[in-house]
């Protein structure tokens, strides 16, 4: 769970970097941009948030949501340029996936079941949204994440 935390909490700093002068926060309500997510090609994340679910599928749904996720930033880093806070972010995502691979008892680095992702971001205004919606979309499923982690943990 203090993984989760610490990837929450760095969030913000990737943000700042990569959406700056766009207008665009991460509080802020992005419904009009939600149509673009298909556009870019940014897939949704496994669902995480049903409690009848097997320790199983819960790592399961959380290893590949992170791996999903790390593709991303990993796309979009390479496409903005700005390494240094997504790289602080993406290592901390890899940490989370790998703690999880452990409790799921998955050898480290397996990425089976996990489709590669490829953004189309033709203009610069495509690639700050698609950090942008990366990274909100992040946001939630780390929240989620956490809550599944507490989840089990109260359970066991």
């Amino acid at each position: 769970m203090s993984l989760a935390k610490k990837v929450l909490s760095g969030i913000p700093a990737a943000h700042a970097a990569c959406v700056a002068n766009t207008g665009l926060t991460l509080s802020s309500d992005a419904a009009s941009l939600q149509y673009l997510l298909s556009e870019i090609g940014i897939p949704a994340p496994p669902l995480l948030k049903s409690e009848d679910f097997t320790l199983d599928v819960s790592l399961t749904g959380i290893i590949t949501g992170l791996q999903m996720h790390l593709q991303l930033l990993q796309d979009i880093s390479s496409a903005l340029s700005l390494p240094e806070e997504l790289e602080k972010l993406t290592a901390d995502i890899t940490d989370l996936t790998k703690q999880a691979q452990k409790m799921a008892q998955i050898p480290p680095g397996s990425q089976d079941g996990v489709p590669r992702v490829s953004l189309r971001m033709d203009s610069e205004f495509q690639k700050r949204v698609a950090a942008h919606l990366s990274l909100q979309q992040l946001r939630s499923f780390t929240q989620d994440v956490f809550r599944s982690l507490r989840h089990i943990s109260l359970s066991t």
